[in-house]
């Protein structure tokens, strides 16, 4: 039986428009990502490392975002092992934190048990037994910052150099 058009859907208590699973699943696609589910700059992620959310990436966008079991948390992590509310991730002027909230399991950035820390690119973060990496560019991915020293340390050992040559 082929869905019913638009304009004849079919309406749930108080007007609220009722929708097929297949319905959902095309309008995403039609309406395309949010995001490209690439790491950036702009927009980092904690990438998940266990079996079953390996590769699985969410998006952390600017201020704090809760990171938990219960349904009502930003990130949601179904391990028995995270606590229905574990942590928060917070974007604070443009460096990001992790703070425990005094779960149970704790909460671990590279293997270290932590209250509150700021993660930097390629840091390991662990809330009970899941890990996740956090990503703030795709590997291999050069950032500008370290393109500029090394051009920097270039002028200065060619400097250095001539500077040698000329007391010579």
């Amino acid at each position: 039986m082929p869905p019913p058009a638009p304009w004849k859907r079919r309406s749930g208590p108080q007007g609220t428009r009722l929708f097929s699973a297949e319905e959902l699943s095309r309008l995403a696609r039609a309406s395309g990502p949010a995001s490209d589910g690439r790491a950036s700059v702009r927009e980092p992620v904690l990438e998940g490392l266990n079996e079953g959310l390996e590769g699985h990436r969410f998006s952390l966008r600017p201020g704090r975002q809760t990171i938990g079991r219960r349904d009502d948390n930003d990130i949601v992590i179904g391990d028995q092992s995270v606590s229905s509310a574990h942590a928060w991730v917070m974007n604070q002027q443009g460096h990001y934190v992790v703070m425990n909230t005094l779960s149970t399991n704790g909460t671990f950035v590279n293997g270290r048990r932590v209250h509150e820390a700021t993660i930097k690119h390629g840091d390991r973060i662990r809330f009970g037994q899941v890990e996740f990496v956090f990503l703030t560019r795709e590997p291999g991915q050069r950032t500008h910052v370290r393109l500029y020293a090394l051009a920097a340390g270039l002028l200065v050992l060619a400097g250095l150099a001539a500077l040698a040559w000329w007391l010579l």
